[in-house]
């Protein structure tokens, strides 16, 4: 009986925190640990666009996946602004179809990677308040105004040709 119950937990899949299917081939999630991986292997990821706030290697993780890491400083100033060149990277490699499947994460799954799922929003057409409603449901209560302005003020036209 207990070896059966042991069985079980071995076969669970636990996805990460905040984790969300975005499009066909591209999910959401905050950082993922190691409960993760057998769900996360079920997803059969080719990339992870990793939007941290440190230096340290997350290939270890990632097995032999394709993994690029957008580093930006946490923002605990209300003023301070996102660098557009981290998020016009990460949608680059995001918009790539040879990175798919891919996961985007940041540490909670809430204002980076909804920043950058906000702007391939935008490259989609959604209207703004589809957008920020988006990103509301997965920020919840710690909803910043500088991510909204961001992704409304965000310049996608040099990506149109790169959508499907």
């Amino acid at each position: 009986m207990e070896e059966q119950q042991s069985q079980q937990l071995d076969e669970l899949l636990i996805p990460p925190l905040n984790f969300a299917v975005v499009d066909r081939g591209i999910y959401r999630s905050g950082y993922p640990n190691i409960t993760n991986l057998p769900f996360l292997g079920k997803r059969r990821l080719k990339s992870i666009i990793s939007i941290r706030t440190t230096s340290s290697s997350s290939s270890a993780r990632t097995r032999s996946l394709f993994s690029t890491s957008a580093l930006m400083e946490t923002r605990r100033e209300p003023f301070v602004d996102i660098p557009e060149d981290v998020i016009r990277l990460a949608l680059k490699n995001l918009l790539d179809p040879g990175n798919h499947p891919v996961l985007i994460h940041c540490n909670k799954g809430k204002h980076r990677t909804g920043c950058l799922v906000g702007c391939l929003r935008k490259l989609q057409r959604w209207s703004l308040t589809a957008i920020f409603d988006e990103y509301r449901r997965f920020a919840g209560t710690k909803v910043r105004m500088l991510d909204q302005q961001f992704m409304e003020l965000f310049d996608v036209s040099s990506f149109r040709g790169l959508t499907r």
